[in-house]
């Protein structure tokens, strides 16, 4: 499930224009993001931490299928925040509705890094999911 949320006005967030990592925690699983291969998946913004995550095997929940209409997506960006566009008023309603919310909580679908600096992003152990369906 992909697309857009009509009751929300488009992000505005600016792509990377160079090579970054993204760390995703506790797996400690790294990978490089190359800016000319972005999007990688259909969930959530092109190039959002989602993205990036889906599209190297990093499953992160997303009920609405990263359109902002829910908090499942819920990470915290423990390093590289500041390279994120800010949230806006309705990732932030959203985030109000998540468990353990901190400083530097954030959407994945929402938080769109711009590639200048490397990101640490910690999945909060209530949002990984441990069960795989089997294929149909």
């Amino acid at each position: 499930m992909s697309g857009t949320n009509p009751y929300n006005r488009s992000a505005d967030a600016a792509l990377p224009t160079q090579k970054f990592k993204v760390t995703f925690e506790p797996m400690g699983k790294t990978v490089e993001v190359d800016p000319t291969a972005l999007p990688y998946a259909d969930d959530g913004l092109p190039g959002s931490v989602l993205d990036i995550a889906l599209g190297h095997g990093v499953e992160i929940d997303h009920a609405c299928g990263g359109v902002c209409a829910c908090s499942t997506c819920h990470v915290i960006l423990e390093k590289g925040a500041e390279s994120c566009q800010e949230a806006d008023e309705d990732e932030e309603d959203m985030i109000d509705t998540a468990p353990g919310v901190e400083l530097k909580s954030r959407l994945a679908c929402q938080a769109v890094p711009n590639g200048k600096q490397d990101l640490v992003v910690r999945i909060p152990g209530w949002n990984r999911n441990h069960a795989k369906e089997a294929p149909h």
